[in-house]
């Protein structure tokens, strides 16, 4: 069955993303179309990227990069969590995608960010590095409001329609993830 990872792509402290990412989880939950599982960056405490050769080269020596790694490749596909922090998406998130290279390839990746605008500018930053890593970038996405979306700045409190757009983003992603897998067996 396809295989889709939730990266949550914030490690701040009293992050909104957290929220933001369980809500995709709990819908993407109730589909049989694929399985869906939350990666949350925190769990993988990843340094500054601290690999002697280029991701592309494929030859990763630190512990944490190859479980990295190993993660990211078990996925036919992603969506993204993302904050939207001066412009464009969190460090850590940024950090994380620069890690590796072949284990994106071939993949579907759509987007759920949150901001001030919806974290629409962070995902058109994700959308450029989505297309130099040989991912399929899907056209819905989900863009959330900290005023109208999020209580107080803080408490996640989605509007009714945005479960609409994570509805296409889901359908979108899990459709190219399966279009996508003769390339990845190949």
């Amino acid at each position: 069955m396809t295989r889709i990872g939730i990266i949550l792509g914030s490690t701040r402290p009293g992050r909104n993303g957290e929220a933001v990412a369980r809500w995709v989880l709990e819908i993407a939950k109730q589909r049989s179309d694929a399985e869906y599982e939350l990666i949350d960056l925190l769990d993988y405490q990843l340094p500054h990227l601290d690999e002697a050769y280029p991701p592309s080269m494929g030859q990763y020596s630190q512990p944490h990069t190859k479980r990295w790694a190993e993660t990211i490749a078990s996925f036919d596909g992603f969506i993204m969590v993302t904050p939207e922090y001066n412009h464009s998406t969190s460090g850590a998130l940024k950090n994380a995608i620069d890690f590796l290279y072949a284990e994106w390839n071939n993949k579907a990746i759509g987007f759920v960010s949150y901001g001030s605008v919806g974290g629409t500018r962070a995902v058109e930053h994700l959308r450029l590095i989505s297309g130099e890593l040989q991912m399929a970038d899907v056209r819905s996405q989900v863009a959330l409001s900290l005023f109208t979306d999020f209580e107080n700045f803080s408490v996640f409190k989605p509007n009714q329609f945005h479960q609409d757009s994570l509805t296409a983003t889901l359908d979108q992603v899990v459709a190219w993830s399966t279009a996508l897998a003769p390339l990845r067996k190949g």
